[in-house]
Order: structure tokens, then C-alpha cells, then sequence
């Protein structure tokens, strides 16, 4: 019964793999029906026609219960229809009788966004962590979930920026969609990685780097994490101490997150000041 690339039916076999393991990835709301029963199959192309409205955000199984009724009475299903849904490996919500397309709408609304913010939380938890694979993998799975989220792909670059992956965040900042690309905060971290790129320190090995470009990378760091005042004291320093660095790479950062900010910025108005002291800019 292949109704949609969302719709599964589950055998004996596949139970398991299909919908408990699933269930670590997002929401998998088991359908328990009977083709004898009429509600069964009036609330069957209903729940597809859910599955293909929200395009992957949860999976539906099919249980036919004349097939697998030990399955079924595993999971307690005496009556059918009954809906139950599965999120982490255990069963958090379950449906009796065929229910309206918004009583179901509710339910997925809100363990989509409860999915979401646990991958999310997971994925900056890896990362505190040091387990960088499954914080970009966690991170990767909220923002397929997520499209419109500005915080979700801002914090998988700073984790690939972190991972030494420079390249691969810009790329995922090129590539988002316009609107999350004039969001100020992915705009700054953009315009960071961007002169961090083109002064080629993710491509150097870390001890071969001067204590400039240490500086320079720490400010950068100090940016992705949003300390925005501290970057702006690093990297003012930075001129300070080597305004020749990488062809004065420290106040072309400077001034290049003066515009992103705005000239009626505090930050701004501050250390473009402190700027022009130091250098006569």
C-alpha cells in the first residue's frame, strides 16, 4: 500500500526497524485498521493526505490488524481505528476512533516542534561535548525539519567552523534561502568566515600558525559565538599590536562589521573611534 513516500506498512519483520527505531529520527504515528471496519478506511486517506502535507516531518505506518494481530495486541490495540504515536522508542500519545484532521494536526504540531528542539538541543550539547560528527548530524536533522529557522543553521556552521570546516559553513550560509540570508546574525558570521577564509587560516596547521593568526582566529571564534564586543576588542588589538597583518586583515574586519552593524550602533560609534585613534582611519 505505497500511498505516499511517507507511507509505510509494517510487517512482523519490520516493525521494529520501521517505526521503533524511526522514532529516534521524528514522530511515527502507527495506523492500527482493518479493511472490515468503515472508519478504518475513511480515516486511512485522511492521515496520507496529512503525511503528504507535512512532507517527511513524521512517518505513517499501516498495521493491518487481521495480519498482525499479535503485534497489535502487543501494543494494546483492542478497537480499531486507533492511532498511536511513537516518539524516542516509546508511545506518547494514542488516538481512538477516527478524529478530526485538526485534532490530529495539533498532536503533530506539537511533537514536531518538541522534536525539533531536542535535536537542536542535542546537537549543541554534542558540540559542548566535543562530538562533532553527531552535533552536525543532529543539527543537519533539526534544520530539515525546521526550514525557516535562523538559529538552527547559524549554530551547524559555527559547528562546522569549529571543526575546522571553514569552507563547508560558508557554503551552507550560500546557500540558505534569501530571507535567512539578510538575517543581521547569519549576515555577520558570513562576513567573518568570509575574511577568515580569504586570509586562509582554516587551511593552515594550527602549529604553524603565528600568534597573530591565533588572535585573528580567536576572534573569529568570538564572533561565531555572538560575543560581538569581544571580537571587536580582539580584533582592534590585533591592529594594534600587527596592523600589517595579512595586509591589514584586522581593520578590513573591523569596518566590515562597522557596515553590517550599522554607523548608529554603540558598538560602532565606540570603536571606530577607538579606531581612528589608533590608526588614523
Amino acid at each position: 500500500m505505497k500511498l505516499s513516500p511517507h507511507v509505510f506498512d509494517a510487517t512482523a519483520e519490520n516493525f521494529d526497524r520501521l517505526v521503533l527505531e524511526n522514532s529516534y529520527r521524528g514522530p511515527v504515528l502507527v495506523h492500527f485498521w482493518t479493511p472490515r471496519a468503515g472508519p478504518c478506511m475513511i480515516l486511512m486517506p485522511r492521515l496520507v493526505r496529512l503525511a503528504t502535507e507535512y512532507g517527511g516531518k513524521f512517518l505513517l505506518v499501516m498495521l493491518n490488524t487481521d495480519e498482525l494481530g499479535p503485534v497489535a495486541r502487543q501494543h494494546c490495540v483492542n478497537s480499531v481505528p486507533t492511532v498511536k504515536v511513537f516518539l524516542r522508542g516509546a508511545v506518547v500519545q494514542t488516538v481512538h476512533g477516527a478524529e478530526s484532521d485538526s485534532h490530529f494536526r495539533g498532536i503533530l504540531d506539537r511533537l514536531v516542534i518538541k522534536n525539533v528542539q531536542s535535536l537542536y538541543a542535542q546537537g549543541l550539547v554534542a558540540r559542548q561535548q566535543g562530538h562533532m560528527e553527531r552535533a552536525k548530524k543532529l543539527l543537519a536533522a533539526a534544520a530539515v525539519e525546521e526550514p525557516e529557522s535562523a538559529d538552527i543553521p547559524r549554530e551547524l556552521a559555527k559547528t562546522l567552523w569549529a571543526n575546522g570546516e571553514g569552507r563547508q559553513a560558508l557554503e551552507l550560509l550560500d546557500s540558505l534561502p534569501g530571507m535567512l540570508r539578510d538575517n543581521a546574525g547569519l549576515s555577520l558570521l558570513r562576513a567573518h568566515f568570509s575574511l577568515a577564509i580569504a586570509a586562509n587560516i582554516e587551511d593552515e596547521d594550527v602549529s604553524q600558525q603565528t600568534d597573530s593568526d591565533k588572535k585573528f582566529r580567536l576572534a573569529a571564534q568570538r564572533l561565531a559565538n555572538d560575543e560581538m564586543e569581544t571580537a571587536l576588542e580582539l580584533l582592534l588589538k590585533l591592529h594594534e599590536d600587527d596592523p600589517g597583518y595579512r595586509n591589514g586583515l584586522p581593520r578590513q574586519s573591523l569596518l566590515a562589521l562597522f557596515d553590517l552593524l550599522g554607523k548608529d550602533h554603540e558598538f560602532v560609534r565606540e570603536y571606530r573611534t577607538l579606531l581612528a585613534r589608533n590608526s588614523g582611519s
